[in-house]
């Protein structure tokens, strides 16, 4: 029976084990027997037994993931040409270092996102309370002394009032939207319709582009290390990007110009995944023979650029948050507190 497909970090963590162990000198059956006596996890201690059976029938490495229903389609792929060249220890390697890297980003990412959104639930709570509960009682304090609040601290004592009225809407609203956040916590078919849906109207921008094109570059990277040739590379390549319309676009171009007789550092170029400094040291890699090393480290270069680049995004959201609650808050308390002391200083 398939089990369901493995996280980036499940996938890491068994392409790297089978790379060590095939380095070893340890043959299949024998590997996915050390895994499943090592593992704690009934599920996966049953998996890799079942792929012991199969490697030890005969079933090569690629063949046996892939009936599983555990590993992407596209890894099978690669190992599948890994195998048939000899190169499937290195071809494990890569494969680890690559969901290594996919699961680092995702968790940074995940990491950016839920910082800025507990700061602005924060800063809407906050608001709200001097809005709604705070202001009528600095009204109260200024009809006790003859006056009222007028220009802005009137106009945002208006407001609150609105929202106190409105408040048991919002709170339905609120109950709403963390059912419906429940919901998607629960269920992945949900969460991956809403990746899809943003993927293909926002996947392909900003920080999202450079995702994309290290996604991309590492994916062409693995597979010219494999002994896949250009071609072949680029097409396995386009798997994983298949769902953004935009960068798959890119990537047909690419496929096209290669197929037309172009070179890779060019197509690249040409169809706007390399800048024209990256397809000129990709090129000078290629002239060198020293390419597929080339591919490689243009492969790292463009992972940590992207850390960079989702890194970078996160630290202007913050302060960008931080300011604007700040800007808020004291232009609610100062509206209430000038008056106020101009009141006083006339009393006293």
């Amino acid at each position: 029976m398939k089990q369901r497909q493995m996280t980036n970090e499940e996938l890491s963590f068994l392409f790297r084990e089978l790379g060590n162990l095939f380095a070893a000198g340890i043959g299949g059956g024998d590997a996915f027997a050390l895994l499943s006596d090592d593992t704690s996890d009934t599920v996966f201690s049953s998996l890799f037994a079942s792929l012991s059976r199969a490697c030890d029938e005969g079933t090569p490495l690629h063949r046996a993931l892939r009936h599983s229903g555990v590993v992407p389609h596209y890894a099978c792929s690669l190992l599948s040409v890994g195998e048939q060249v000899g190169k499937t220890e290195s071809t494990l390697r890569a494969l680890g270092e690559y969901y290594d890297s996919r699961g680092r980003l995702l968790r940074q990412l995940k990491t950016t996102l839920l910082y800025p959104t507990l700061l602005l639930a924060v800063m809407l709570v906050v608001v709200l309370v001097l809005l709604v509960w705070v202001l009528p009682v600095f009204n109260d304090v200024y009809a006790r002394l003859g006056s009222s609040l007028t220009g802005v601290a009137g106009a945002l004592l208006t407001a609150g009032n609105a929202l106190r009225s409105a408040l048991p809407w919002l709170l339905c609203l609120l109950a709403l939207v963390l059912l419906f956040a429940a919901v998607i916590a629960l269920s992945k078919r949900l969460r991956k319709s809403l990746a899809a849906i943003w993927r293909r109207i926002q996947g392909d921008r900003g920080v999202s582009r450079r995702l994309n094109t290290a996604r991309f570059v590492q994916a062409l990277a693995m597979g010219l290390h494999s002994g896949l040739t250009e071609t072949e590379a680029v097409t396995l390549a386009m798997e994983l990007t298949e769902d953004i319309p935009a960068f798959a676009a890119r990537a047909q171009a690419c496929l096209t110009e290669l197929d037309g007789g172009g070179s890779l550092p060019a197509s690249l170029r040409n169809a706007a995944i390399l800048s024209a400094s990256e397809s000129r040291l990709l090129e000078t890699g290629v002239r060198s023979g020293s390419g597929d090393e080339a591919m490689q480290q243009l492969s790292r270069r463009l992972s940590d650029e992207a850390e960079e680049a989702l890194a970078t995004a996160a630290g202007r959201i913050e302060p960008g948050l931080v300011a604007l609650m700040s800007i808020l808050v004291g232009l609610i308390l100062l509206s209430v507190m000038l008056p106020l002391m101009q009141i006083m200083t006339a009393i006293g």
